[in-house]
């Protein structure tokens, strides 16, 4: 925020709106192209801009700078526009007040990707955008507060895990200002001193800044930036990882130890890399033949269930039960299983991202310039060939350079689980830290082992037209 020109750009009451607008108008061309334009995938915007270049570079700004997308994110400028005329009369309900909804959301959106092919159907990728909007209109039109994006959107839930390994954090310049600070203006909004009218909202996720720690559930929305009237906020760098090496007391968290549905998130985010990136290797198909001769069913869905079980249950039941049956055994120590289970949960994260990066990495470079024909291509139906002919020839970079830096996302995440596992082990058993480490570093061994795997395997050219 001290870096001249973006720092006054970030500070400017106007910036959201400002980065919002253009991805408002793509995500419109993406749903007018998905449902009018050509049905052949790697020819249209929605699953292109999609399925290639957006997850691509989600996951590349979320390791190299932080939860950016969220910032620019143009379901909250519809919703914006949309509460200026409708004002939410309820409050999110207290049981729901956490990860569930979201959690499953995300798996559910994992699972219609494979059902129905989403990379391959612009109409049906349209439909989840447009889908989306209507969400987002619906619930934060009944609700207060930021409810969707904290308890529903699964594309923030990803942001929010992914971003506790990034290098940026909207965070307290100096915490004696805010303890000097009589107002309270970052949580409560800025308010006028005749009226009490508040004309700067302040923070939607109830995360109050003095005791706010990393970057879990912020969307960088920078309410809290515009609202402080000390200047005491903004986004500074960090160690990524940190937030992961320590369980305070967080503002509008808890502790994440005691947090299951968090917990449950980790896992899904952790699990369901390897999981989206099975669905797309070439020995997925044997497993489906055999499990659909197995259950004597030919239709994909209860085959896709059992996959998905598998995956997002029963391999982490066994991987992190076992492991802290170990720890417990060869370390000691009082705490619960399950309390072992919730807690190194985290510690996986680092694995999880990695395995992301790996993919969507590889998907994004692949396809690096298929932009540029679709683009065309779309100018073109619209009869403004402005930029030429489609060039249906331009792909992406080379698939052996493509598989080193793969390869280099999986070590740095193999790298950053040990970290964040070693650190939580010594604390919980300072005498015999290596006791308690190894149980679950070999969890992270094994999950870089079939990451490694998985990136070997022949994967489909999803939404990629082959060159030539």
């Amino acid at each position: 925020m001290r870096i001249p020109g973006l720092g006054q750009l970030f500070r400017w009451r106007y910036a959201r709106p400002l980065l919002q607008v253009p991805l408002l108008v793509v995500s419109i061309a993406m749903i007018l192209h998905g449902l009018f334009g050509p049905a052949l995938a790697p020819k249209n915007l929605a699953t292109t801009l999609s399925w290639l270049h957006f997850r691509g570079v989600l996951v590349l700004v979320l390791l190299c700078a932080g939860n950016f997308f969220c910032l620019a994110c143009p379901f909250m400028l519809v919703r914006q526009a949309a509460r200026r005329f409708f004002k939410p009369r309820f409050d999110w309900p207290r049981a729901l007040r956490n990860k569930g909804i979201s959690v499953a959301l995300f798996v559910l959106i994992l699972f219609l990707y494979e059902l129905f092919d989403l990379w391959s159907s612009p109409r049906w990728t349209a439909a989840l955008i447009l889908a989306y909007f209507l969400a987002v209109l619906l619930v934060d039109g009944l609700f207060k507060h930021a409810s969707f994006c904290k308890f529903v959107c699964p594309i923030g839930q990803f942001n929010f895990v992914a971003s506790t390994l990034s290098p940026f954090e909207v965070k307290v310049r100096e915490h004696d200002v805010c303890t000097r600070c009589q107002t309270l203006d970052c949580i409560r909004g800025r308010r006028e001193p005749a009226s009490d009218l508040v004309i700067i909202q302040g923070c939607e996720l109830a995360l109050f800044q003095p005791r706010k720690v990393g970057n879990m559930d912020c969307t960088f929305c920078l309410d809290c930036v515009h609202a402080c009237p000390h200047d005491n906020i903004g986004i500074l760098s960090r160690l990524p990882g940190t937030e992961l090496l320590v369980d305070p007391l967080r503002s509008g968290i808890g502790y994440f130890s005691r947090r299951k549905d968090l917990a449950a998130l980790a896992i899904v985010f952790t699990f369901g890399a390897l999981l989206n990136a099975f669905g797309m290797v070439s020995p997925v198909y044997a497993v489906e033949r055999w499990l659909g001769s197995l259950l004597h069913v030919t239709h994909e869905a209860p085959v896709l269930g059992v996959i998905f079980a598998f995956f997002l249950i029963l391999e982490p039941l066994v991987l992190l039960g076992l492991a802290a049956w170990w720890m417990r055994l060869w370390a000691g120590g009082q705490r619960p299983m399950l309390a072992l289970m919730v807690r190194y949960s985290y510690g996986l994260v680092p694995m999880g991202f990695g395995m992301w990066l790996a993919h969507y990495g590889f998907h994004f470079l692949t396809g690096l310039y298929t932009i540029i024909p679709v683009t065309q291509s779309a100018l073109e139906s619209l009869g403004w060939p402005i930029f030429g002919e489609p060039r249906w020839t331009f792909t992406g970079l080379p698939g052996n350079i493509v598989q080193l830096i793969e390869i280099g996302f999986l070590f740095l995440g193999f790298a950053g689980a040990l970290t964040v596992t070693y650190t939580l082990a010594e604390e919980d058993s300072p005498l015999r830290p290596m006791r308690a480490f190894i149980p679950w570093a070999t969890v992270g061994l094994f999950l870089w082992a079939a990451s490694m795997w998985l990136m070997f395997q022949p994967m489909e050219m999803r939404a990629t037209l082959m060159s030539g």
